[in-house]
């Protein structure tokens, strides 16, 4: 005989409102993607060491030119970290230099080498180039950073100023993307990253050399990724703002110096007259978006620019 005995109605267990919901789901999502860097963060509202997402660089070469300091340090150091061997470039003193890559090679255990060569000289970067393919087998990603600035009217600007400038912020980023791509053709993967400016989208008074350098880059870089399109070779620049380098930071000095001011209102006095976020972006900011644009998740990443400025251009 079966029972006539009805089951008891199971409890209803009461589900958190949707917002909970949808707060614990961005959660999780937060904890998957955190950086594995353990390095400790100093006293600032937002972390600034290099994220590490992965050694998914790992065999690949870089060339960053203007890398012994600033930004291109910063872009070296953060490659590194994924396992990218580098062509350091730049000025500086060679025992610095020296001690700088076993530093890199030692702290991040990928091959260092360096280039001297000077960007106005297109033999000397086609050499730099030739280097890095013989030494490492392969040039996988080029990122054109070297820059100079000069502040002068238009009226006063003397002419062999604005040549140099021509040539270092432009001519260079031609001589270099033009000797990389066949050999990054061949081999049907290649990134070419051009550090551009804000200066790029907008201008300021007395930089007209650097804003005319910084808008050509831009067209340079959309023309050749058209070129390049389907062949597994992108090309994109990265537009900072406001960037803490030691240059920079000389700048906030002699503000505090002249203003009667502290160092941190100097800071936030330069800041507050363009990059409306009050905080400067940093190498490692530049770092770890450059290592993305280096990688396979940023294929069809082509063409366009990444703007790192803190709502400079949003104005």
């Amino acid at each position: 005989m079966h029972s006539t005995k009805q089951p008891k109605a199971m409890k209803k267990t009461q589900r958190p409102a949707a917002p909970q919901r949808a707060a614990r789901r961005v959660q999780r999502v937060a904890n998957a993607i955190r950086p594995q860097s353990t390095a400790a963060t100093t006293q600032k509202k937002r972390p600034t060491a290099i994220g590490h997402m992965g050694n998914f660089l790992e065999g690949r070469s870089a060339i960053v030119t203007g890398s012994t300091s600033g930004i291109g340090l910063g872009v070296a150091k953060a490659l590194a970290a994924h396992g990218c061997n580098l062509t350091l470039n730049g000025f500086g003193d060679s025992n610095e230099i020296t001690q700088l890559q076993k530093d890199i090679s030692t702290q991040y255990n990928v091959k260092v080498r360096y280039s001297p060569a000077d960007m106005t000289q297109p033999s000397q970067i086609r050499e730099m180039v030739q280097g890095a393919q013989k030494e490492f087998g392969s040039l996988d990603i080029l990122v054109n950073n070297a820059g100079i600035q000069h502040i002068s009217s238009v009226e006063q600007f003397p002419e062999e100023a604005w040549d140099r400038v021509m040539s270092i912020n432009l001519d260079a980023v031609y001589h270099a993307t033009k000797a990389a791509i066949p050999e990054m053709k061949k081999t049907g993967y290649g990134r070419i990253i051009n550090i551009a400016s804000v200066h790029g989208h907008v201008a300021s008074i007395n930089k007209s050399a650097y804003v005319a350098t910084k808008h050509a880059v831009l067209g340079f870089t959309k023309a050749t990724a058209l070129e390049l399109a389907g062949t597994g070779v992108t090309c994109t620049a990265v537009c900072p703002g406001w960037v803490l380098t030691p240059l920079v930071q000389k700048q906030i000095d002699l503000r505090a110096t002249q203003n009667n001011q502290t160092n941190a209102e100097a800071r936030i006095s330069l800041l507050s007259e363009k990059q409306p976020s009050k905080e400067f972006v940093t190498p490692e900011d530049l770092g770890n978006t450059i290592v993305f644009l280096s990688s396979p998740f940023a294929d069809q990443l082509t063409g366009t620019s990444v703007v790192l400025d803190g709502g400079w251009i949003s104005q």
